[in-house]
């Protein structure tokens, strides 16, 4: 069994970001979703580890003002897309050529924009993300702007409570989330014709949060759903989705 492995690569802007890496073969880039880390999203409840015994490396970044990587607070350090810029980074940096990419809710968001930007992976999974969800970022990101601007007012009951719970467990550097929120863009139905590469989209059975999963899958022009148990709180900590991980993408 091979051991996780740390290290950090230089992102727009030369902005310190870290990347995991874990078991020896087909390299597969993950992106983990919005307040998270990877960590929490493929590490900790073994989706990574399935990857690596299946002959898969797992490659799987922190992004940025997440878990270890870098978090300024400089709105420069924001532009537009930036954390698409930040995959684009990491795979010049490694020298990626043959890999697949996956992401996670804000990482499958990320996924299907560097694709769009031009990354072309063999393969692509949309984990935690719904057709609606990709061209309705705005709404989205209102919520969570809310809920870091009343952070110390949210009492339970309130809408943003749990949102507020799960940046406090976190240790959310608020500051630099709120800029990042603003500089993620809208995906366009129309902009998925171009992404043409087989896709696993996968999403728990109770996880509406990004719309249709299942209608993402029909948009794509290779798109393929599998639908797994949980909210999209819970999903991601279900062992179904990284045996339908492994399962897509040695098929």
């Amino acid at each position: 069994m091979s051991e996780l492995q740390s290290e950090f690569f230089a992102g727009w802007g030369g902005t310190r970001l870290a990347v995991h890496r874990l078991g020896e073969g087909r390299p597969v880039l993950l992106l983990h979703g919005l307040f998270s880390s990877a960590e929490v999203n493929w590490i900790k409840f073994g989706h990574a580890q399935k990857l690596a015994d299946a002959g898969f490396e797992a490659i799987m970044p922190d992004l940025r003002a997440h878990g270890q990587s870098e978090a300024p607070h400089e709105p420069d350090a924001y532009p537009e897309d930036v954390l698409v810029r930040d995959a684009l980074a990491l795979v010049q940096t490694l020298g990626l050529e043959d890999f697949d990419l996956g992401g996670f809710s804000l990482g499958a968001r990320t996924a299907v924009r560097a694709v769009i930007a031009g990354l072309a992976p063999r393969r692509l999974i949309l984990a935690g993300m719904g057709l609606e969800g990709l061209a309705g970022w705005a709404q989205r990101s209102a919520f969570f702007i809310d809920a870091i601007d009343r952070f110390d007012e949210i009492k339970r009951g309130d809408r943003a409570y749990f949102a507020q719970a799960f940046m406090k467990t976190q240790k959310v550097d608020r500051v630099a989330a709120r800029l990042l929120l603003q500089s993620v863009d809208d995906t366009s139905s129309a902009a998925l014709a171009g992404v043409t590469m087989p896709t696993l989209v996968v999403c728990g059975s109770d996880d509406q949060d990004n719309g249709s999963a299942p209608a993402l899958a029909e948009a794509l022009p290779e798109g393929r759903y599998a639908e797994i148990p949980g909210t999209h709180m819970s999903s991601v900590t279900q062992r179904e989705l990284g045996e339908e991980m492994v399962a897509f993408l040695a098929g």
